[in-house]
């Protein structure tokens, strides 16, 4: 880690990676070593944490399994801090209709900083179903379609920026390489919507969409996912099409407020 320029700055970031890292387990949560471990912070230090967050209300812990949880504060603040944030209502029927009209596994995800995080998931008919993404899971830009999709859609130069500094293949491999998100950008930008050839998961495909502010950026955004054999290139078409009407949709109505 970087040294923090601000006072207090290193307990707050370590405190904000448990907290993240733990709304990627729930509901079952996490243990204090594998918590540890996926954050880069030390086992005491991360005990020493956790045990402080419990005592404020913001995670709990399983008395029967020791696994962490988010905790009842989280939930309080979340409620309070939705009437300013909260746009997954609209987002739901939006993600609903996407699934009944697919078949398949829709989502909702948003923007933040250089993630994308689902808020939101429906499961369609198809029996056959992709695990790759549920609510709380975290992608960096450009790994799953809906941070595909995003990235696509951001203004140049912070596109450029993102790709210049961050290396994603250590952890997902070459096909993440700067040369091919440019490549998948390219492909983004020319048909209006992502497609995820089963780069994160061998037979998991994924398509996405984004969701426009009213300035302009893509903050959100719609995806699907689901099996190799259901996202043929002649069906791509049709669930491209279906992504990019709601999408529009959801901007124009997230525009109007």
């Amino acid at each position: 880690m970087d040294e923090p320029r601000t006072p207090g700055a290193q307990v707050v970031g370590r405190i904000a990676a448990l907290l993240r890292e733990l709304s990627t387990t729930m509901p079952d949560g996490v243990g204090t070593t594998a918590l540890a471990a996926a954050t880069a912070i030390s086992r005491p230090t991360a005990h020493r944490l956790l045990s402080a967050l419990a005592e404020q209300g913001f995670v709990d812990r399983d008395t029967r399994t020791g696994n962490w949880l988010l905790g009842p504060e989280l939930f309080l603040m979340g409620t309070v801090a939705a009437e300013r944030y909260d746009v997954t209502e609209l987002a739901r029927e939006h993600v609903a209709a996407l699934a009944n009209a697919t078949g398949e596994s829709a989502f909702f995800s948003v923007r933040r900083g250089n993630e994308t995080v689902c808020l939101v998931r429906q499961d369609g008919s198809f029996p056959i179903r992709s695990f790759v993404l549920h609510e709380g899971k975290r992608f960096p830009l450009g790994v799953a379609s809906a941070g595909l999709a995003i990235l696509a859609y951001l203004p140049a130069q912070a596109a450029a920026r993102y790709l210049s500094d961050t290396d994603l293949t250590a952890e997902y491999g070459d096909a993440h390489s700067a040369d091919a998100l440019r490549g998948r950008i390219a492909a983004t930008r020319d048909t209006g919507y992502a497609v995820n050839p089963a780069l994160i998961v061998p037979g998991s495909w994924g398509m996405g969409a984004a969701v426009f502010t009213a300035t302009g950026q893509p903050a959100w955004a719609l995806s699907l996912t689901g099996t190799e054999h259901r996202f043929a290139p002649e069906r791509q078409p049709e669930l491209g099409r279906l992504l990019l009407d709601h999408a529009h949709r959801l901007t124009e109505q997230l525009a109007r407020g």
